[in-house]
C-alpha cells in the first residue's frame, strides 16, 4: 500500500478548466506523469553509471562474437 502525501501545484487555469470539464483526475494522471518522467530520467542514470561495464561487453561481443553462437539454430 502506498502512503500519499498532498502538494501544492500551480497550473494554467485554462488546463484545469478542460481538465475538469473532461473529467480527469489530476492526482492518477500526475502521478502517472511522474512515474514515467521518473523512470526514463533512472534509466539514463543506470546506462551513465554502467557505461563502462556495456562498453566492455560490446567490446568482448565484438572479439569474441555471442556467447550463444555455438549452439543457437536459427
Amino acid at each position: 500500500m502506498t502512503t500519499k502525501r498532498s502538494v501544492t501545484m500551480s497550473l494554467d487555469s485554462s488546463l484545469v478548466d478542460r481538465a475538469k470539464a473532461a473529467g480527469i483526475n489530476f492526482s492518477a494522471t500526475f502521478s502517472a506523469a511522474l512515474d514515467a518522467e521518473l523512470r526514463q530520467v533512472e534509466a539514463k542514470k543506470w546506462r551513465e553509471e554502467n557505461r563502462d561495464a556495456i562498453d566492455a561487453l560490446n567490446r568482448f561481443h565484438d572479439e569474441n562474437g555471442c556467447f550463444s553462437d555455438d549452439y543457437r539454430t536459427f
